[in-house]
């Protein structure tokens, strides 16, 4: 980690480092490339001791996740990825630094249940409470499949639908259109068709990050900010707006984030009493990108996550 003085070096040198977390990562059940059980083996590959599956919208990989940790010898902890509103606006000065037209249209909250029971009552709970955001995908892609057609590029919904485990999204819509060669890439469909502002992208309901929060929280997990970068907030307003909204961490180490920008989350999330985590939002091996090596400070994990992994020894990772 590249810092900037010797009070940066001074603060990182007194924290235990670990890589054995990953707690962010996809898979076939949303926009991921790979099935669970080759996502558990690479990330049991990759030396990750701790895994959490945190497919998007959906949580149909679960018991299926603990069964392939269970066989690689990896503690499983349940995970989602929850598609929430913004929770503050852009910051016209970032977006600009960033040369962006404008930032995401949805905030991403992770969501971790270290000690819930299948099948159990908080279980079945929060399943209930998920599921009309999974099933808020299907309309609004049918929406962006007619509003291809009408612009002369039509694709077979159904197909789109069978790319898709059970969470489907833009990067299947996109799949499909590069199948029909109207685009290259998916890059390519996004910044003309279906990004955030293009000519088909349709935004659906998404609950605040507050009613998120609550509902993981009675269901007896816990929550981290994804990926804070896309938002374009400054840290002095998102930390706060994180405590004040009843999130428990954030996502401060990603493979998105700088060395810089790591250690400014990390600092500010440490001085409020925020939790961090740690994920390498892993999609697959053709998008370049590889599961764990995530060095994340042990101390500054969120207790349940550590409690989750007793034989993780904090002396041997000092920095």
């Amino acid at each position: 980690m590249q810092l900037h003085s010797s009070i940066e070096v001074g603060r990182l040198a007194h924290h235990m480092w670990t890589e054995k977390f990953d707690l962010h990562s996809h898979s076939t059940n949303s926009d991921g490339q790979h099935s669970v059980g080759d996502v558990a083996q690479m990330m049991s590959d990759s030396d990750v001791r701790c895994w959490s599956l945190t497919d998007h919208d959906t949580i149909s990989g679960w018991e299926t996740a603990r069964t392939a940790a269970d066989a690689h010898g990896l503690v499983f902890i349940p995970g989602v990825e929850l598609t929430c509103m913004p929770g503050l606006q852009a910051d016209a000065n970032i977006l600009e630094q960033r040369n962006q037209e404008r930032a995401s249209d949805s905030w991403h909250l992770l969501a971790y249940f270290p000690t819930i029971e299948f099948h159990s009552e908080q279980h079945k709970q929060f399943k209930a409470w998920l599921a009309p955001l999974g099933e808020g995908r299907i309309p609004r892609m049918m929406t962006m499949v007619e509003k291809l057609a009408e612009l002369g590029m039509p694709v077979d919904f159904d197909a789109v639908l069978a790319r898709a485990g059970d969470s489907v999204g833009r990067p299947h819509l996109a799949d499909e259109m590069i199948k029909s060669g109207y685009v290259e890439t998916r890059q390519e469909a996004f910044d003309k068709w279906i990004g955030d502002g293009k000519p088909v992208h349709i935004t659906r309901p998404k609950p605040s990050i507050v009613e998120s929060c609550a509902a993981v929280h009675a269901a007896g997990g816990i929550t981290s900010l994804a990926h804070p970068l896309y938002y374009c907030v400054d840290t002095d307003a998102l930390v706060p707006f994180c405590l004040e909204s009843g999130v428990d961490a954030i996502e401060c180490f990603h493979r998105s984030h700088s060395d810089a920008y790591r250690f400014q989350l990390w600092s500010a999330a440490k001085d409020s009493g925020l939790s961090v985590t740690c994920g390498s939002d892993f999609h697959g091996i053709m998008y370049n990108q590889t599961p764990g090596r995530m060095a994340v400070p042990t101390a500054t994990l969120p207790l349940s996550v550590k409690n989750s992994m007793p034989s993780l020894d904090e002396t041997e990772h000092q920095s």
